[in-house]
């Protein structure tokens, strides 16, 4: 199996990435889709972490992420093309992403997702991420999930 690199990227090439996702493709209509200006103001004079994966030294996937305040690190957007799914690409984002932040001082890692991404849900409290909050839709599939891991001190504990 071919080594899965990560590296940190570009907002173009996050962009990309995130548009050829059928996911994001099915919540919003194609034209509500993020485009590359939302990216940049959502980010705008925040320290951020843009990673992308690759397989054979094309980009499969993405994790882009930014502070919320000194001590947490809000986890936004991520995936990975449906081809390379189930090849751990998901799991070397999260881990690559978790010593960024690790490193760079922060001691929480913030993330929403939603009911409709089970894969996801599962993978996050398999890493040590606790639900801390709910967020009701009138579509229990477009619940969205909040859940936060300490990353200090070897505890979930804020």
């Amino acid at each position: 199996m071919p080594a899965i690199t990560v590296k940190h990227s570009n907002i173009e090439e996050i962009h990309f990435l995130y548009s050829l996702l059928p996911e994001f493709s099915a919540l919003h209509n194609r034209q509500d889709l993020i485009n590359r200006q939302d990216l940049i103001n959502r980010l705008n004079n925040k320290e951020t972490c843009a990673l992308v994966a690759y397989k054979e030294e094309k980009p499969v996937g993405f994790k882009l992420g930014y502070a919320l305040s000194d001590t947490t690190f809000y986890s936004w957007l991520g995936g990975v093309l449906p081809d390379y799914r189930r090849d751990g690409i998901a799991q070397v984002l999260l881990h690559t992403q978790e010593n960024w932040a690790l490193n760079h001082g922060y001691q929480h890692i913030e993330v929403k997702t939603r009911n409709s991404f089970p894969a996801m849900l599962i993978m996050l409290i398999k890493n040590g991420y606790q639900l801390t909050a709910l967020e009701q839709a009138e579509n229990l599939a477009d619940n969205r999930v909040r859940l936060v891991k300490c990353l200090t001190h070897g505890t979930n504990n804020k």
